[in-house]
């Protein structure tokens, strides 16, 4: 192997996250509705293994060698059934890193309003949707709330081998959850940060024009 070999190769590859399980990307909807421009968001069916009963948006882990906004409008037709003929995606908003090392992409897209009206939802995904005006987003902050993270380990992590005490002090880590209390749902986790950051560049947007 040559330097010229090591640079070539590099160059050709797009850096991703380290150890990553898994990517995903998921559709966030703007619709203008009833004169409102509102964010639409999926109830998960309660069927569902995974996180029954919240509350997201349409998306899901991409396939080999799909981008982002690819997997988004495919997931978003799977769900709700809205064909990317009424959808104009807007950009990618920023990715989050989620801890069980996978990397989520949000894209920002306008969905047509006859899209919404003619929505037909995959029963086995989605249990309903509803719509929250951007205006309410912007005029009620979320509530914040934090938690600690903190490495554990077992008998079995090799102490001795590293060179470090057993009672080694492992810096903590932290998160914090935006949480947005709408009617009897409420908007948080990952989608309440998706939901934060398009409020934030809404602002930024604002003040910029």
């Amino acid at each position: 192997m040559s330097m010229k070999q090591l640079k070539d190769f590099l160059s050709q590859r797009q850096p991703g996250l380290m150890d990553a399980t898994g990517r995903y990307a998921v559709l966030v909807p703007l619709v203008e509705w009833q004169g409102e421009v509102s964010l639409l968001y999926e109830v998960r069916a309660e069927g569902l293994r995974r996180q029954p009963g919240e509350v997201c948006f349409p998306g899901g882990r991409m396939e080999p060698g799909e981008q982002p906004q690819d997997c988004a409008l495919r997931e978003t037709w799977e769900e709700l059934g809205i064909s990317s003929s009424h959808i104009a995606i807007l950009g990618q908003l920023d990715f989050l890193v989620y801890r069980a090392n996978f990397i989520l992409y949000p894209v920002l897209a306008w969905v047509d309003s006859k899209g919404v009206e003619e929505m037909v939802y995959n029963q086995d995904e989605v249990a309903r949707t509803f719509l929250v005006p951007l205006a309410h987003l912007r005029t009620h902050p979320p509530l914040e709330y934090s938690y600690t993270l903190m490495p554990q380990t077992d008998d079995r992590f090799p102490y001795e081998l590293i060179g470090i005490p057993r009672d080694y002090r492992w810096p903590p880590g932290g998160e914090t959850v935006p949480v947005y209390p709408w009617k009897d749902k409420a908007i948080w986790g990952m989608t309440g940060r998706i939901t934060r950051h398009v409020v934030q560049l809404l602002e930024q947007l604002s003040q910029d024009t």
